[in-house]
């Protein structure tokens, strides 16, 4: 089930809606996530919103284990992840094996999150910057970036997902 299939209020139904630059959490909850290579790594669980700046910090990654049993959980950096409109999921630059070695922790351990140490560990990992300032992009299938757009990176609840939108062959939302 993919982000337009979630939406539960219409948001994404026209074209004048406003996805992609602006879209509803929960209808990301459950998006998959793949690589450039295109390996499965897994799903959105959870987004983790800093309450402070008011900006998305993480999407919960649940990855490995079957049925939800073994599965381990990564808070990936928002500015990591790329949407990619075509496909409607998210692409990780990350390959699969490496994942397997990324800081993660288990459904029932959370970590403190605001931990500046912790950040800087799981920022590292992904060669985010831990101010929120790098900006992801939208890709298409192809997993082309798209220019960004006036929205830009880092934006409060655009996280990294700019303004504009990546299609292939003219397909979209």
């Amino acid at each position: 089930m993919n982000y337009t299939e979630r939406d539960r209020y219409g948001m994404y139904k026209t074209s004048a809606g406003p996805g992609p630059a602006l879209m509803g959490a929960d209808t990301l909850i459950g998006d998959s996530v793949v690589n450039a290579q295109e390996d499965d790594l897994g799903e959105i669980k959870e987004i983790m919103l800093d309450m402070r700046s008011g900006q998305v910090a993480y999407a919960v990654l649940a990855f490995g284990g079957m049925l939800g049993l073994g599965e381990k959980l990564f808070a990936v950096p928002w500015q990591a992840l790329h949407l990619d409109t075509v496909n409607k999921r998210f692409i990780l630059n990350v390959e699969k094996e490496r994942l397997k070695n990324a800081p993660g922790f288990d459904p029932d351990a959370w970590p403190d999150m605001s931990d500046i140490g912790w950040a800087r560990q799981v920022h590292g990992f992904y060669g985010t910057d831990p101010s929120g300032r790098s900006a992801g992009a939208q890709t298409g299938s192809d997993g082309s970036a798209a220019a960004a757009g006036a929205m830009g990176g880092g934006t409060a609840g655009t996280g990294g997902m700019s303004g504009s939108t990546a299609t292939s062959g003219g397909a979209g939302l």
